[in-house]
């Protein structure tokens, strides 16, 4: 079999040689138009295509995190951190995509099954519903950029874990104690970095405490259990704190749902008595203050200050527009990521940044099953509920491999456990299908994943036990995705 040009052709020598034609180039065009090296627009698009070039030649070890991290600094609170990052995020992601596209295609060793060809039909929907569309423009800029996220999701997110499942999950394992220590001492000094407390509780509820959670029940020496541990119980406190309602829910659903799976009985039992202990001793010492704090805490989670209607009467008025928007748009919804408010379209057609930027994508009391329907209508919502489903039953068969096994020791868990979580926090907050989000990002780019290494497991047969007899898997040999 020939050799291809990059095995005969030393990559030391492929790079001297571009680096020989590019320079005489970039000499030539100073020379010719200076006005390009003094412009900030035109020098800050150089170093962007100079620092992806670089991210490029190390694309399986480093841009997964650098797409993470470009959404995460475009939608933080921090000074600085927007502006340029709301369009250098499109760059990267649609760089990741094409780059991930060309290196699936070369290598041919991937599968691509049902739940990509749902991804595809999905994809095909929402730009149907945007050619209806009143605001045609900005449904189908928001339509690609769902396009982007899910061609990186199933490329350049799957590369970065083939073959390097250690590397990965210890480096998830590590940003998560990383990031939840961050954010807890952001908040200690009274910053708000996440922008809104919705946003908090959704990255603790649905990332942070089901991955720490599983972080700790790996045997990995006792400092690292006990640095997790802290680190899943600031993460809840955080969660807490948020008063949200949706990520409180979403955490708790997901951490319990991993307990009783593994059939670590005693281990929920604890937490619940723990917290019991800590309510009751705050009773007894300062019966006053915690009755201020009950009643506080009811009106602020609970009732989100609608104490004299039902729970859910914050979120009333938006599910009751969203039902007025899918009748008044039934088959083919009102365009994707839009909403027909009768004004002029080009109202809402922003710059290029405003793609899917995080504003309007985050509804504080909405819901991403009722926005899809109301985007692409009940013909266009098949695929995507097909989809949703698919990731149903990956989860499902994760939680059946844990019940059968009762051994933590598997890449698919935390995958599984984030997955159901998210599936939870989004019936309460609109964010699954916003591309310009980055927690869509971080889901959707490890629910591809969990399709590769979701393993098969017959149904479980369940048992009183308090614990299974564990198979015995080394966590320096995680299954390999084929």
């Amino acid at each position: 079999m020939a050799e291809s040009l990059s095995d005969r052709i030393p990559k030391v020598a492929l790079l001297l040689a571009v680096g020989g034609v590019l320079l005489p180039a970039m000499a030539l065009l100073a020379y010719s138009r200076p006005g390009y090296f003094t412009s900030p627009t035109y020098l800050g698009g150089l170093a962007l295509a100079e620092f992806l070039f670089a991210a490029v030649c190390l694309y399986r070890r480093i841009f997964f995190p650098l797409v993470i991290l470009s959404f995460l600094m475009a939608g933080t609170g921090l000074p600085g951190a927007g502006g340029v990052w709301l369009a250098v995020r499109w760059a990267v992601l649609a760089t990741g995509a094409f780059v991930g596209s060309f290196m699936m295609l070369k290598e041919r060793r991937h599968r691509f099954g049902l739940f990509h060809a749902l991804a595809i039909f999905a994809i095909l929907s929402a730009i149907v519903s945007a050619a209806v569309s009143r605001y045609q423009e900005l449904a189908l800029m928001k339509a690609i950029s769902l396009l982007l996220l899910f061609v990186y999701a199933g490329t350049g997110a799957r590369l970065a874990v083939t073959g390097h499942e250690n590397r990965f999950f210890n480096g998830l394992l590590n940003g998560c104690e990383i990031f939840v220590g961050g954010i807890f001492l952001f908040r200690l000094v009274g910053a708000e970095v996440m922008g809104n407390p919705n946003s908090l509780g959704a990255v603790m509820g649905v990332v942070a405490a089901p991955v720490l959670l599983w972080g700790t029940l790996l045997d990995e020496g006792s400092f690292a259990q006990r640095r997790r541990q802290i680190c899943f119980l600031l993460a809840l406190y955080l969660v807490f704190h948020s008063h949200a309602r949706a990520g409180i829910a979403s955490a708790f659903i997901s951490c319990a749902v991993l307990c009783l799976a593994l059939r670590r009985y005693r281990m929920l039992g604890q937490g619940i008595v723990i917290l019991l202990i800590l309510v009751a001793s705050s009773a007894l010492f300062d019966p006053e203050g915690f009755s201020k704090t009950v009643s506080s805490i009811t009106s602020s989670i609970v009732y989100k200050g609608h104490d004299e209607v039902s729970v859910f009467a914050s979120r009333e008025s938006p599910w009751q527009t969203a039902m007025q928007s899918i009748k008044g748009h039934f088959w083919f919804g009102s365009g994707f990521g839009t909403t027909d408010t009768g004004q002029d379209a080009s109202a809402h057609i922003g710059r290029y940044q405003g793609l899917a930027t995080a504003e309007g994508t985050t509804s504080e009391n909405g819901s991403s099953y009722l926005s899809i329907v109301s985007w692409v209508g009940v013909l266009g919502v098949v695929p995507f509920v097909l989809l949703l489903a698919g990731i149903l039953l990956f989860i499902a068969r994760t939680v059946a491999w844990m019940i059968n096994t009762g051994s933590p020791l598997h890449p698919a868990i935390p995958l599984a456990m984030m997955a159901l979580a998210g599936l939870v926090h989004a019936t309460f907050e609109d964010w699954l299908f916003a591309a310009g989000y980055y927690l869509c990002v971080f889901y959707w780019s490890l629910a591809f994943v969990l399709v590769d290494i979701a393993p098969y497991a017959a149904l479980p047969r369940f048992s009183v036990r308090s614990r299974p007899k564990p198979v015995h898997m080394d966590w320096g040999r995680l299954p390999q995705i084929q």
